[in-house]
């Protein structure tokens, strides 16, 4: 959706060494803002993104204004059922419905051999996943790894919303998700794994969840079984911030 960082370029980067050409998209899609969020708000800045994306080789950006993808009487929409009902889908309903939409008609005009997802957004990478698949888009799909600042917080067009304080008291998400994976990982239970995680996040932070979850549904675990994803969501002020560990 633009302001783009090193963990968009990251996508780029794997790309290139994949792919004749590359293709970006550039798109603040209204569809996945909930009525209370920050559409209005969210950062823009095009003639910045472009710069950076030609400075990578992009060799296509495509970048639509909301009547050229939503025309008036635009009625057509994409649900992926189960993986967008909790979670994310939970606390932001029809923000995937939003999401899959988008992607689906994206796909549609670009039309890519391959497409590149982040892996910070796990669940809408899994999302993404099935709709490609139950839906036959000749496109595949390569998840990239998450980009961190040295101190652990996952790279996020949001994170420019956060003060000095809340930038500080950030990085205690990720730190949250690997204190559960060590704890995990050393054979405790479930619940003793999150109150781990609890304990070393920020006591300013507003958290929405922690879990544990199949990594190819987002079903919940009861214990660590490969591959899964830890998942956590906090807000730090009026920031809401999400992050997850993936378990293979």
């Amino acid at each position: 959706m633009g302001a783009l960082h090193d963990g968009h370029l990251a996508l780029v980067r794997r790309a290139r060494a994949r792919s004749a050409a590359v293709a970006a998209s550039v798109f603040v899609n209204p569809l996945q803002f909930g009525p209370n969020e920050d559409l209005a708000s969210y950062p823009r800045d095009l003639d910045e993104d472009r710069r950076k994306l030609d400075a990578e080789g992009v060799a296509m950006l495509f970048a639509p204004q909301i009547a050229t993808l939503y025309p008036d009487g635009f009625a057509t929409y994409v649900d992926v059922s189960k993986v967008d009902a909790v979670f994310e889908g939970t606390v932001r309903p029809g923000h995937f419905r939003g999401v899959a939409t988008v992607i689906a008609k994206l796909l549609n005009i670009v039309r890519p051999n391959l497409l590149f997802l982040g892996q910070k957004d796990a669940q809408q990478a899994v999302l993404l996943r099935r709709m490609i698949d139950e839906l036959d888009f000749p496109v595949d799909v390569e998840i990239v790894p998450t980009v961190r600042e040295p101190d652990g917080l996952a790279m996020s067009s949001r994170n420019r919303y956060l003060n000095p304080d809340e930038r500080a008291q950030a990085p205690t998400l990720y730190r949250a998700l690997c204190a559960m994976r060590d704890a995990l990982e050393r054979g405790m239970s479930k619940p003793q794994a999150l109150s781990a995680g609890k304990s070393v996040l920020s006591e300013s932070a507003q958290l929405d969840y922690l879990d544990i979850v199949d990594a190819n549904d987002f079903t919940p675990l009861d214990r660590l079984r490969a591959p899964a994803f830890l998942i956590g969501a906090a807000r730090f002020g009026a920031t809401r911030l999400i992050d997850n560990l993936w378990i293979r």
